[in-house]
């Protein structure tokens, strides 16, 4: 539930720690966001301060793990190295004795699931089959929106970046998570025909790579031939390359849709944001596009999104991000999300309305398909920064 009162209506300023300027400051961070990415050597020590205080009081470790004499795991771009002791950035791995121990494996996983009525408030939900009934029959099951079916939404618990704006931030409470195996999911979707897609998200499915892909096998092999069931992802992309390939595979057979945080235009403004840099990111988000956009052309098998962080993600970031896109596609579909503040970020506003505007007409530019969601959230943004 989003409570509003949270949002200031009003924006102080506050002046940054490294240039001394009056700006547009998150308290968390202290930084701005020009000394993040232009004097990010002296901004870091805050920026590292901010990430572990949003992460120590879950149990998380402050950094991705680098021992020396440690196990490596590279289900994501963090690829964390484990002393004995030490847990895993996602808080889902541990060196136990010298033995890579998970709470997530290709068997189980820690998770909860629930039914969304289609239309869902997914952020591909603009052009997807479910809403649109584009690709019937085949990937939907009625030429227009599908009414009286369901997504199941699959949250789980733990997560490869550390976003101190993250509006799902229940996932690092991966102690209290409920374990789930990968049969039992998979069965309550082919038990249910009314189900016609499974979306994963939460904290971020990166960590959790092989459950899924087991939960879509048996979707795939068991389910009745004419049965639609799209298999969707909405992640950060900063997964495994030969897993997130895999993925692809599995959602381009399903008439599924892989959404993609692009959540800033560089490393140095990611790591500030999210406790870690994006390169896999967008090399992931290309990957695909070249392996499979022109094998399923009616329904694009990849779509990008941003959030709109006042004072850090704004008109600038976004054409950079929608040059980037362009740059391998100018029809990828591309969002907009309007901010509410949450997590270690409540200070923020909502997204004021001029700046929303600005980013999607800088968008526009470069991108012919490109969305502004959460829009609602506008009516109660203040008129300026």
């Amino acid at each position: 539930m989003v409570f509003f009162r949270s949002a200031p209506r009003i924006v102080p300023r506050s002046r940054c720690k490294v240039c001394g300027q009056e700006k547009f400051v998150s308290k968390v961070l202290g930084v701005c966001k020009d000394c993040i990415v232009n004097r990010f050597d002296e901004a870091k020590k805050y920026i590292d301060e901010a990430i572990s205080y949003s992460r120590v009081k879950f149990g998380l470790p402050p950094r991705p793990p680098k021992s020396t004499n440690g196990i490596k795991c590279v289900l994501c771009a963090n690829e964390c190295i484990m002393g004995p002791g030490d847990i895993g950035f996602c808080g889902v791995r541990w060196n136990e004795n010298g033995t890579l121990k998970s709470i997530s494996t290709r068997e189980k996983a820690p998770l909860y699931a629930y039914l969304d009525p289609h239309i869902t408030n997914c952020c591909a939900a603009w052009f997807c089959p479910a809403a649109t009934g584009i690709g019937y029959p085949k990937y939907s099951v009625r030429p227009g929106p599908e009414y009286g079916y369901y997504n199941l939404a699959v949250f789980f618990y733990g997560c490869n970046f550390s976003c101190l704006f993250c509006q799902n931030w229940e996932h690092k409470k991966v102690n209290e998570a409920s374990i789930i195996k990968a049969e039992e999911l998979a069965k309550s979707v082919l038990r249910n025909n009314k189900i016609t897609c499974i979306c994963y998200f939460g904290g971020s499915p990166e960590p959790h790579l092989p459950f899924t892909i087991r939960v879509n096998e048996i979707i795939l092999q068991e389910k009745e031939p004419n049965r639609v069931i799209r298999i969707c992802y909405e992640w950060n992309g900063a997964g495994n390359r030969q897993l997130v390939k895999k993925v692809g595979e599995q959602v381009l057979l399903s008439g599924g849709i892989i959404k993609f945080d692009l959540k800033a235009p560089n490393p140095k403004l990611n790591y500030a944001l999210t406790g870690t840099t994006n390169e896999r990111v967008f090399d992931n988000f290309k990957m695909l596009y070249d392996e499979f956009w022109h094998e399923r052309r009616e329904i694009p098998i990849i779509t990008a999104t941003t959030l709109l962080v006042p004072g850090y993600i704004g008109p600038e970031e976004v054409e950079e991000i929608a040059k980037f896109i362009a740059s391998i596609d100018p029809e990828i579909p591309y969002s907009l999300l309007v901010f509410h503040p949450d997590f270690m970020m409540r200070d923020l506003p909502i997204t004021p309305k001029r700046v929303a505007e600005e980013a999607l007409e800088r968008a526009k530019k470069h991108l012919k398909r490109v969305h502004l969601g959460n829009k609602f959230l506008l009516e109660y943004a203040p008129e300026e920064l």
